[in-house]
């Protein structure tokens, strides 16, 4: 008895330093961290009261904390999904946890049999538990997080196994077959695996919270605030990348430079609002045109790229001219006032031994004579005298 009730306190002790893990995450704004928190709040609550079964009234240590125990597991399932952001059965988690109470409420008082509440209890968590490790694992492709979410899948399997091995063994013992154990080794058994249930299950949602952090953090530095479109850092990475890639396999590629005509203009006449509008439809409209493959970024200002791998000049070119007429638009503000745009565009491509910085200056060469000729125009780097390019 003495070893159960150690296990219960260290198992409370762990759930009491992850509540603080995850308190420290509060203000982070990841998803499920409320419930989490509350799910570990209630074990600290509920695994003293199974520990002073005995000392403390029955009603205590049975009814009140068999059902906050349930509501761990309830709490914790609530928090995955919204962290995956699916929608919240808040009705059946509820009903759960009534029917949860009921079973004990008819274990105890109607028929008082232990291995009957430990069949009902064990079987409601190995179903709450199994459902956890399917809808993790069901998100897998889309969280893009792999080993966090692997992870939890295999703690809350691991756990759900755990549960219904002990609901068929106890359910076995209750029908008075006589198993090869003796009841104290199965015990110890049951309870070392299951105090490790919610600090693992809880360590899992963690890893999760941290990778979600991470790949937000990341976006945010490798994309444009207000456009979406890649960063200046972000591109050039990438670039230096497919640079690499393009002298390795002797691949072509291309560079799309292009700014927006009397930007300024448009900011004096209609708003800075009507101006960050249109930097907004112009990277819609070019991830439109341009291929999943390519790179669309924002440079600074109204300076935009688009990066064309396994492009060659003439198909550059091409390109060059659909952006241009695609970007020739009205655009109308909220206001119902319209705002008209074009774009000037330079185009280049990579030569033998150059580099990206040299392909840029040539691309911002040809973009310098669009403007010149007069605008809304799309001119290719070898169209300019040598010198110039």
């Amino acid at each position: 008895m003495l070893i159960v009730v150690s296990l219960l306190l260290l198992t409370m002790a762990l759930s009491a330093v992850m509540l603080l893990v995850l308190s420290s995450l509060r203000k982070s704004g990841a998803r499920g961290i409320r419930e989490w928190s509350a799910a570990n709040a209630l074990a600290v609550v509920s695994l003293p009261l199974f520990a002073a079964r005995g000392v403390a009234p029955d009603f205590l240590s049975i009814e009140v904390a068999n059902t906050l125990l349930l509501g761990t597991t309830v709490l914790m399932l609530a928090g995955f999904r919204r962290h995956l952001d699916l929608d919240l059965p808040c009705h059946r988690l509820a009903a759960c946890v009534g029917l949860g109470l009921a079973a004990i409420l008819a274990l105890h008082h109607g028929v008082d049999s232990v291995g009957g509440r430990v069949v009902a209890m064990s079987l409601l968590h190995g179903a709450l538990l199994a459902e956890m490790g399917v809808v993790v694992w069901r998100q897998l492709a889309r969280t893009g997080r792999r080993y966090p979410a692997l992870f939890t899948v295999c703690a809350a399997f691991l756990n759900a196994a755990v549960q219904l091995v002990r609901a068929l063994v106890y359910g076995a013992q209750a029908a008075g077959v006589q198993l090869p154990w003796e009841d104290a080794t199965v015990s110890m058994v049951f309870f070392s695996a299951g105090a490790l249930s919610l600090p693992a299950l809880t360590l899992g949602a963690v890893m999760m919270a941290n990778a979600e952090l991470i790949a937000r953090a990341r976006h945010a530095a490798d994309h444009d605030h207000l456009t979406g479109a890649r960063s200046r850092r972000a591109f050039f990475d990438l670039a230096t990348r497919e640079q690499a890639r393009a002298l390795r396999r002797e691949a072509r590629l291309s560079l799309l430079l292009f700014d927006v005509d009397h930007f300024k203009r448009i900011n004096d006449t209609h708003g800075h609002a009507a101006g960050d509008r249109v930097l907004v439809d112009i990277v819609e409209r070019t991830c439109a045109v341009v291929r999943s493959i390519d790179t669309v970024a924002r440079l600074g200002g109204e300076e935009f790229a688009v990066l064309l791998p396994d492009t060659g000049a003439d198909t550059a070119l091409l390109v060059a001219e659909r952006l241009r007429h695609a970007l020739e638009h009205v655009l109308e503000l909220p206001s119902g006032l319209p705002v008209g745009y074009t774009v000037s565009i330079g185009v280049a491509t990579l030569g033998a031994g150059e580099s990206i910085d040299a392909m840029l200056s040539r691309a911002d060469a040809a973009l310098y004579a669009a403007k010149a000729s007069g605008r809304n125009a799309a001119v290719d780097a070898r169209e300019l005298p040598a010198k110039m390019a």
